[in-house]
């Protein structure tokens, strides 16, 4: 038998790990801490880049899924800003055709608004 493993193999090695380290108080609370650091950083990132064209709100929401899954805050406000999402995204198409391209088209021009600040501050 080799000693490659398998992706399921690494993926149970891994939680393995991660079980051993939270099976003590001093692990439980290293753990939480890193998972804290590691979600504010990448909240940070996204709130850095948020001006910018680019993927902010996505990386923010990435941050607060590894938040999510140690802290039920930030489950709960993740659930909050998705259900938020739906709903905008649900009103959008009930509208006519008209009102969704001037959503459409006010989407585009906030996006040109930013980039056009954000190429002002950094050129």
């Amino acid at each position: 038998m080799s000693n490659v493993s398998t992706p399921s193999r690494a993926g149970e090695s891994i939680r393995g790990r991660v079980e051993r380290i939270k099976s003590t108080r001093v692990g439980r609370i290293a753990w939480r801490s890193v998972i804290a650091v590691v979600g504010i950083a990448v909240i940070v990132v996204g709130v850095v880049l948020l001006p910018l064209p680019g993927p902010g709100w996505l990386i923010i929401f990435a941050g607060l899924g590894i938040l999510g899954s140690e802290f039920e805050w930030a489950r709960r406000l993740l659930r909050f800003a998705r259900d938020q999402l739906r709903r905008w995204t649900d009103w959008v198409k009930r509208q006519s055709r008209p009102v969704q391209a001037i959503v459409g088209m006010a989407g585009v021009l906030v996006i040109g608004a930013v980039a056009f600040v954000a190429w002002s501050l950094y050129h």
